[in-house]
């Protein structure tokens, strides 16, 4: 009896210590994550590290459970937010389609005390616990500064803008002041291309009917970039040296590496920061520091690296969408 008595006290302490042990690894935090629909290169980029990065957690992190969703428009976005809302979540990750359109249901979530990361595009009212976005500032700064060296300070270039929203007029801004510093470059042309690559062909085409000499293009953004590639090649151009993009893009490292000649480097902007921004909510959510940090930041801004031949492979990655 005494025996059949340990027994039963054995079987009960593994019982409590398996329940133990279950309830620890269940779900106990949600954490939501809304972003565009991939109707672009750097869009497609960004569901992808969305992913990646709640896969790798989720191999880590057994008590968070997470949704991600795609939305194709703003107003859609919004009910994906409320979605989310309903099912709880302690946390949101959200780059906004339009921040204007998505002010309102963000200011909720926060107010609900539901831990909020906005992410690249901000809100005119900030509604969040953190906003981290890459360096709008920096990527024309940097991209202005290579761009002049490349050009020994003369020459003449033609610039496609992105979507005419702030980031973008952060962006030219910082690319024009450097610029202002190069009396002997002059920018014979500025146009938007909206960040689409289709777009920007239509623009670059104009461009090279409008302008007989062209040294050089800047359009920011590397799915642009193909488009302006593309509008060259077709015209059988052979006056433009030097056309630089940014973001990033796996295809633009890729022509790096292989040693073209117009297209020499790029400027970091990556999708990866919808992951960053997710690693934020799951500190948030479990309230602990950042590395040694004693004091959480409400604001991050990432750095805008200049990619080249040298250091193109630790910015490569071969599975990314972009």
């Amino acid at each position: 009896m005494k025996y059949k008595n340990n027994i039963m006290r054995v079987i009960a302490i593994f019982a409590t210590l398996f329940a133990f042990v279950s309830s620890s690894y269940a779900a106990t935090f949600k954490v939501g994550v809304s972003v565009p629909s991939a109707d672009h290169g750097w869009t497609a980029g960004l569901l992808w590290w969305a992913n990646k990065a709640v896969s790798d957690f989720e191999e880590q992190e057994k008590d968070i459970e997470f949704f991600v969703v795609a939305s194709s428009s703003g107003s859609k976005q919004v009910g994906d937010v409320e979605d989310l809302m309903i099912k709880g979540i302690d946390a949101l990750v959200i780059l906004p389609h339009n921040p204007a359109t998505l002010q309102k249901v963000i200011e909720e979530a926060y107010a609900d005390g539901i831990y909020t990361v906005v992410v690249d595009r901000e809100l005119a009212h900030p509604a969040q616990n953190v906003f981290i976005a890459g360096d709008n500032d920096g990527l024309g700064r940097v991209g202005a500064q290579w761009l002049a060296k490349e050009m020994s300070g003369k020459g003449d270039i033609v610039v496609i803008e992105g979507l005419q929203i702030p980031i973008n007029k952060q962006r030219v801004d910082a690319f024009n002041d450097v610029m202002s510093n190069y009396p002997n470059i002059k920018i014979l042309d500025s146009q938007p291309g909206d960040w689409s690559t289709q777009k920007a062909l239509a623009v670059m085409e104009n461009f090279l009917q409008k302008h007989p000499k062209i040294d050089a293009v800047w359009c920011q953004d590397d799915d642009m970039l193909k488009g302006v590639l593309k509008a060259i090649e077709e015209s059988g151009r052979t006056d433009i040296k030097t056309v630089l993009g940014g973001a990033g893009s796996k295809d633009i490292i890729e022509l790096i590496q292989s040693g073209n000649k117009m297209v020499r480097a790029t400027v970091t902007y990556s999708p990866s920061m919808i992951a960053s921004g997710i690693a934020l909510a799951v500190h948030g959510v479990k309230q602990g520091n950042i590395g040694y940090l004693y004091h959480q930041p409400s604001r991050v801004i990432l750095g805008a690296d200049l990619i080249t031949a040298e250091n193109a492979a630790d910015h490569y990655f071969e599975d990314a969408a972009f």
